[in-house]
């Protein structure tokens, strides 16, 4: 009776260990599956984010146009495009942009009323992994010379 004891005993402790191993098992492929899911979809990767136009002149308007990649896996759809002011205009693609496929985001930035260093900030709105983005236009704008 003694012997048969000890054999429910240790099976007891084998039978716990291996239920702790299958669990931390089991969580490596749950972990495993979802590191994996975050990494696909859609990516934005920008050619460049920031440029800086340096000294202007009260009243002019400078643009660029910021190129971006989806680099991820699926279609990326950009939702919104939104200025810190309406100083800034932006324009973006509508339709989805497919995975290893390139659009532009034109930026307008009008200086009008505008004095100093300028940090004029867009926010690009998406279904990407990093779901709001953004880019800047920079520049000194100058009083104007008569």
């Amino acid at each position: 009776m003694r012997d048969s004891m000890w054999h429910l005993k240790t099976n007891y402790k084998h039978m716990k260990k291996l239920g702790i191993l299958f669990s931390l098992f089991a969580f490596a492929l749950v972990f495993q599956a979802f590191a994996q899911d975050q990494a696909s979809g859609a990516v934005i990767t920008f050619k460049e984010k920031e440029v800086n136009f340096g000294d202007i002149v009260q009243g002019t308007k400078v643009e660029h146009t910021f190129v971006l990649t989806n680099s991820g896996t699926t279609p990326l759809v950009i939702s919104n495009v939104a200025a810190t002011c309406g100083c800034t205009v932006p324009s973006w693609p509508k339709e989805p942009v497919a995975p290893g496929k390139s659009a532009e985001i034109k930026v307008t930035f009008n200086s009008a009323g505008k004095m100093g260093n300028q940090n004029s900030v867009v926010r690009i709105y998406s279904n990407a992994s990093e779901p709001i983005e953004k880019v800047s236009l920079l520049s000194n704008v100058l009083p104007k010379t008569n």
